[in-house]
């Protein structure tokens, strides 16, 4: 096995392993018969942006890419679906699904249709996918700025950190290998978030020594 199909398949049992933990919420909802103290927006973007890189990876003829969002983006839908399914509010969670699936069909319009075949689209596409990952990776910095002025990390989970530190690190070296900056760049934040939870998590681990001062995972 060389070493870039050997991080080919690392990223795929990483990623497939950090979209996995939607599990908890989906198990979650399901005991309480309900939606409450779960976020629905995490679960549609994700969908967006897995849909997103799984055309670039067809497009680009990568099977590492195509097998990964495939997968992400039925894990997605299930998850989508179930908060649907429990939310009280149906008509804002409708709204916000079809609003994604519109952006998702101008999307497709512009990229297929407009622009056509040849370099500039895989490119744009690139580029459109690159942004996205990289606002949702630096997304919780708000999160962890109030982590900080409250000295606690219960509101995060170290079972998703280390996920996401592998996940994004793989693909840093994947796109490095490949020469592929569209790939590589957006998951250098994910390492830059990872570390600093890290750091946080060793920062406020002495702040209460009875029980564990993070938010485990279980599924």
């Amino acid at each position: 096995m060389d070493f870039l199909q050997f991080l080919s398949w690392t990223c795929i049992v990483f990623t497939v392993g950090m979209f996995s933990t939607g599990l908890t919420d989906l198990k979650k909802m399901r005991a309480s018969q309900s939606s409450d103290n779960v976020q629905f927006l995490p679960f549609l973007t994700t969908c967006l942006n897995n849909l997103g890189w799984f055309y670039y990876g067809m497009l680009k003829k990568d099977a590492t890419l195509v097998i990964v969002n495939s997968i992400g983006a039925s894990l997605q839908s299930l998850y989508i679906l179930t908060y649907w399914h429990y939310t009280k509010n149906r008509r804002h969670v409708s709204t916000q699904t079809l609003t994604g699936i519109a952006v998702l069909c101008a999307g497709w319009l512009y990229f297929s249709v407009i622009l056509g075949q040849g370099d500039t689209r895989l490119a744009q596409l690139g580029l459109v996918c690159s942004v996205f990952t990289i606002s949702m990776y630096l997304s919780p910095l708000t999160d962890l700025v109030e982590i900080i002025r409250g000295g606690s990390v219960e509101r995060l989970s170290f079972p998703l950190t280390v996920a996401t530190m592998l996940t994004s690190t793989s693909w840093t070296l994947y796109g490095l290998q490949l020469q592929d900056f569209y790939i590589m760049v957006p998951n250098m934040p994910g390492i830059l978030t990872s570390l600093i939870r890290f750091y946080l998590f060793w920062k406020f681990a002495s702040t209460n020594q009875d029980k564990p001062s993070y938010k485990t995972l279980q599924i």
